[in-house]
């Protein structure tokens, strides 16, 4: 139950809290003073929640304050995410429960409290960071919530991410309660499909329902008297004179189930009925894969900058996704070749990579392959070099527009699917969408606002460097532009009862003296689904399947492992070399927190003591990289084993591994009953402890992201915290002293690791889901006004009014 507030606005409080409040702090204000004062000492005008938990608890452990535990006070902490503390009150931003929020003023002196609206709270924040009161005049707000009270959403927490299944419940019953209106459409819809100049599934012949269903009952007739193995091709003579064309099946058994299942949809309606139903149809015959920054291709690229998970990701997605397309072709009777392209960036100054090829086929493929166009400045030219992802802004319109132009060639056509990925490339597929009228689908990989703290609020000061006006702009852009966005896991979309989601962070927030948003995305939208991704099978087995293990790398991993201190990229040498390993392998950059893991190893002499420490990432020297972060963790890195002597416990390694290396550098590792550290501050998936687990060697990595609901915390492996180094590495120290006490828990955790990334992530599940969702969100937008048409012409405007001069300002590199 919720209040309502004085303006009459449905609150998201639990009903008759605010009066419990309010009663609470009249019959006991004194450890509210206290608690109050507390904050304003803090001396800062943003406090995170630890902050807010933090000083209640200290403030109950005084004496006489026993009243404040079980208080409405202490429940409203515990729901409390920020505050903003100066002037004469205390703002607070609530989350009562998962991605439902409310804003409350409480003064430190008087204790009176009221609800405040989203714009009032963003409006208070603004005044803190500009520290003045003008704020409150006009400023533009983002506001997407007039659009959307008309289209369905859910209400049920346990409903977010999966999307089309409320989808499928909701508009399948209201599109067919209007008899003939919703069997009309599928009609319709059905004699769409065609691949070329050929037509498939139904042809204009079949004029109405009611023909559609004569000619399903005869060709039901028909096909009873056949062998269920006849191929479409001695059927289909039969089958045209009642309208059929190929897409039904490539036999009689597999024709008759599909047009059975039609059959049952029009005499009784039913969610699951129609997507089974539209699981079969020939709809993706060809895909294109959105991903400009970095430096993408399949060998020499993976430790660069702006190059890691993502594109890895996508290579085995591309190789899952055509053998699921190749499988339903065959399934449908048609003899097509499906084509997927990744489109990237052409780089002339490649480095010894390959990004400078226009045309590259995938390995492991038949028709997937990479095309790559190049940034181009406003005289046309075409720039040569690497940019940072931070500052691409201003080439990606023209690079929409050039890509429109080679997609077409290439495919002959456009596309039947839009996979965009992170930021720049969600943007670039929602520019093509809107040209081409071809749905799309993003992957955000990560959303750069939620691992940047405060990112939005102190925005001026990280511009010269970040721009994420620009990037924030671009995300609320393509979140709503999307017809569907697959995430990895639930708490990329709504967090956990106590951490904020990274796609329930853009609802509201503020970038004072640009703009702030006070309805940006919701996540109980119907567009978001959960497809999580797998690691390549053929790459990361366990080190037990010896007769595909890659012995010939032994020595070389040998080397690697356990060479001298004097390689020129590697820094350190094992002086007892038989000790456990510790091994992590990741980008060097701040987030990715190399550096916080080897400071927590250094500052624990029971860790040091029983493991090596085995770090890939970036370069050993700073002068071999182009990116100003990366080059200051180097730098840090060299200082910290400097300062610690670690040069006989830990390997550094500043190599760019190759996938087959890597996976049995994993299978090694294992070999000498180590353990994979995954230590972000915060990780939007995970794609390395997938791999890891997949080898069978136990994982321990951050709680803040991903790998949060990926592992099962001491079964299948271990949660650290970033924020507290000293327990993450005592943690791993007793992990190490109970398997050298008893072998047997080491090998708990890897069997734990193997069947939870058999259960939950594969790709091939991965595949076979994501194909039926283009198919359901593909026939929604044609039979309903899913596009959201009023959405996107606001979009459009937002675009061009906000978004282009952004861009415009980032500076061009020469």
């Amino acid at each position: 139950m919720s209040d309502t507030t004085n303006d009459g606005r449905t609150s998201n409080l639990e009903n008759g809290f605010l009066a419990d409040l309010e009663r609470f702090l009249a019959a006991e204000p004194s450890g509210a003073h206290r608690f109050c004062h507390r904050l304003q000492e803090v001396g800062r005008p943003f406090l995170l929640r630890s902050d807010l938990q933090d000083t209640f608890a200290a403030v109950c452990a005084e004496p006489g304050s026993d009243v404040l535990s079980g208080s409405p006070l202490a429940k409203l902490v515990g729901w409390a995410q920020e505050a903003a503390v100066g002037g004469a009150w205390i703002h607070l931003a609530v989350r009562t429960r998962v991605a439902r929020w409310a804003y409350l003023s409480l003064h430190p002196d008087t204790l009176a409290v009221s609800e405040i609206t989203t714009a009032e709270f963003l409006r208070c924040k603004e005044r803190l960071v500009d520290g003045r009161r003008d704020t409150d005049a006009w400023n533009l707000e983002f506001d997407l919530e007039p659009f959307n009270r008309e289209f369905a959403k859910m209400t049920e927490t346990r409903s977010i991410g999966r999307g089309v299944e409320f989808l499928n419940r909701r508009l399948s019953s209201r599109l067919f309660e209007r008899r003939g209106q919703g069997e009309r459409l599928l009609l319709e819809f059905l004699r769409l499909h065609r691949r070329g100049d050929r037509q498939l599934m139904l042809d204009r012949g079949v004029a109405d329902v009611d023909a559609l269903r004569t000619a399903l009952r005869q060709a039901d007739e028909l096909l009873a008297d056949r062998p269920g193995d006849t191929p479409w091709a001695a059927l289909a003579d039969e089958l045209r004179k009642l309208g059929f064309e190929p897409g039904w099946g490539r036999d009689a058994d597999r024709v008759r189930e599909t047009m059975q299942l039609l059959l049952d949809l029009l005499e009784a309606p039913s969610p699951d009925a129609l997507e089974r139903f539209l699981a079969r149809i020939p709809m993706i015959f060809t895909i294109a894969i959105v991903s400009p920054h970095g430096w993408f291709g399949q060998t020499g690229v993976l430790g660069r900058p702006d190059t890691g998970g993502q594109v890895v990701y996508i290579l085995d997605q591309v190789r899952a996704l055509e053998l699921e397309m190749r499988r339903r072709l065959e399934e449908q009777g048609l003899d097509l070749l499906p084509e997927i392209v990744i489109v990237t960036r052409l780089i002339p100054e490649a480095e010894g990579t390959d990004s400078d090829q226009r045309l590259e086929p995938v390995a492991g493929t038949r028709g997937a392959r990479i095309l790559r166009v190049p940034f181009r400045g406003p005289d046309g030219g075409v720039l040569p070099r690497w940019v940072s992802r931070f500052e691409i802004w201003p080439y990606l319109e023209q690079y929409a527009l050039d890509t429109e132009r080679e997609l077409l060639a290439e495919l002959g056509g456009r596309p039947d699917l839009l996979i965009g990925n992170y930021s720049d490339g969600n943007l670039v597929a929602s520019l093509l969408s809107q040209k081409l009228g071809v749905t799309q689908c993003n992957i955000a990989h990560a959303l750069e606002k939620t691992k940047y703290l405060l990112s939005d609020i102190y925005w001026r000061d990280l511009e010269d460097q970040y721009h994420f006006s620009c990037q924030f702009t671009a995300d609320l852009i393509a979140m709503n532009t999307a017809d569907f966005i697959i995430t990895s896991t639930f708490q990329e979309i709504a967090g956990t009862e106590r951490t904020v989601g990274q796609y329930e962070a853009h609802a509201a927030f503020t970038m004072p003296g640009l703009y702030r948003v006070v309805h940006g995305i919701d996540v109980f939208d119907p567009k978001f689904n959960i497809v999580s991704p797998g690691a390549d099978a053929g790459v990361y087995f366990p080190p037990t399947d010896t007769e595909r293990r890659l012995d010939h790398l032994h020595g070389q991993l040998a080397d690697m492992i356990d060479g001298a201190a004097d390689a020129p990229d590697a820094r350190g040498a094992l002086e007892v070399p038989d000790k456990p390993l510790l091994f992590t392998m990741a980008r060097m950059d701040r987030i990715k927190n190399i550096t916080g893991l080897v400071e927590w190893y250094a500052g624990s002499p029971e860790l040091r003591e029983t493991a090596n420490l085995l770090v890939v990432s970036g370069h050993v020297d700073p002068a071999l990289s182009s990116d100003a972060e990366e080059r200051e963790q180097i730098e840090l890195m060299h200082r910290l084993m400097d300062e610690h002597g670690l040069d006989g416990q830990v390997r550094w390694l500043g190599r760019h591994l190759e996938k087959g290396l890597a996976g049995e550098l994993y299978r090694v590792v294992a070999d000498r009953r180590g353990a994979f550290i995954q230590p972000a501050l915060f990780e939007a998936f995970g794609l390395t402890v997938i791999e890891a687990m997949s080898t069978g060697l136990p994982v321990f990595a951050t709680r803040f992201g991903g790998p949060r609901e990926i592992i099962e915390d001491g079964k299948s492996g271990f949660h650290l915290d970033p924020n507290h180094g000293d327990l993450a590495a005592q943690r791993m120290a007793d992990f190490l002293a109970k398997c050298a006490a008893d072998p047997a828990e080491w090998e708990r955790i890897s069997k734990g690791s193997l069947e939870r990334v058999a259960a939950r992530y594969t790709w091939a599940r991965y595949a076979e889901r994501l194909m039926t969702l283009s198919r359901v969100y593909g026939f929604w937008r044609y039979v309903t006004d899913l596009d959201r048409a009023e959405t996107r012409r606001y979009l459009e405007m937002f675009y061009g009014l906000q978004f282009r001069p952004l861009a415009a300002g980032v500076p061009r590199q020469g």
